[in-house]
């Protein structure tokens, strides 16, 4: 894997390879660091993961703006995660669409897609006018969907498929309530599998199954790290009992504001806003 710093506005899109770049590596709680939502980008796409509270200023210390945006792909429904959504579909509407921008792209699934709007969406969404029809706005209203399909056999919980030449794979992970004892009891929270070669843990506890299923086919890890021993986050000491080899190729993110470099020489380090992650 190729780090290069930016060195000017971040481009939407590039010669072609897998690139991964951060929003913002901090937690929900964090007052120094963006929250953790990222870019993958790839040739002429792009797709942005999570876009929470701290969305729209983080993407604009990157030369971008929130009408620039084209799909968004949520991973559960943590105010950090989807805070900045509302704020991102109410500009694509009332500033995008009228200069001719078409709506959003959600990549979701068919068990979260009604979970984001009736629980979270809808309620700042909804009311903002009527639409031709007659009626109150709706989840098509601002977006057109791209369904992530689940797929059976594999064990755990997983979806897969292809958008615009990216390949998504999705996993449940153990996130939320701290009592949940797998992915199975836990509320919808997934991590993702990028092109077979990028694995992004999303927000998890301590998952060792989780990782060694995947250990053999990524090429570099980006896992949720917390300082401190966590009810519904990995900590640093539990990850640290992984074997070296994917410790080697493991970055850490959605950190604590004071977490630093020496303190994680053991990882391949802190995964940092303002660099471009190129996955050869």
């Amino acid at each position: 894997m190729k780090i290069v710093d930016l060195d000017g506005p971040l481009h939407l899109t590039n010669d072609g390879q897998l690139e991964l770049v951060f929003l913002g590596t901090g937690t929900a709680f964090g007052t120094r660091l963006y929250q953790t939502n990222f870019l993958l980008i790839k040739g002429d796409t792009h797709i942005l993961v999570d876009f929470g509270m701290t969305g729209p200023q983080a993407l604009r210390e990157v030369g971008r703006g929130a009408e620039e945006i084209g799909v968004i792909l949520p991973t559960h429904s943590h105010a950090d995660h989807i805070g900045g959504i509302e704020y991102l579909s109410l500009k694509n509407r009332y500033f995008g669409i009228p200069t001719g921008r078409p709506k959003l792209t959600m990549i979701t699934t068919e068990e979260y897609r009604p979970i984001l709007w009736d629980q979270s969406l809808r309620g700042g969404l909804e009311y903002n006018e009527l639409n031709p029809e007659g009626r109150r706005l709706g989840f098509s209203d601002f977006y057109d969907v791209h369904t992530v399909d689940r797929v059976s056999g594999k064990g755990r919980t997983l979806f897969e498929t292809e958008f615009r030449g990216i390949k998504i794979e999705l996993f449940h992970t153990n996130h939320i309530p701290d009592q949940a004892d797998s992915p199975e009891e836990a509320f919808i929270t997934y991590g993702l599998f990028i092109d077979d070669r990028l694995f992004i843990s999303g927000d998890t506890k301590f998952d060792a199954e989780l990782v060694h299923a995947y250990q053999d086919r990524a090429a570099a890890f980006f896992h949720d790290a917390s300082m401190t021993k966590n009810a519904v986050h990995a900590s640093l000491n539990e990850l640290r009992s992984l074997p070296e080899s994917v410790r080697k190729n493991m970055y850490l993110m959605h950190y604590q504001d004071d977490l630093t470099d020496d303190q994680v020489q053991d990882f391949a380090g802190l995964a940092k806003q303002g660099r471009r992650y190129i996955i050869d």
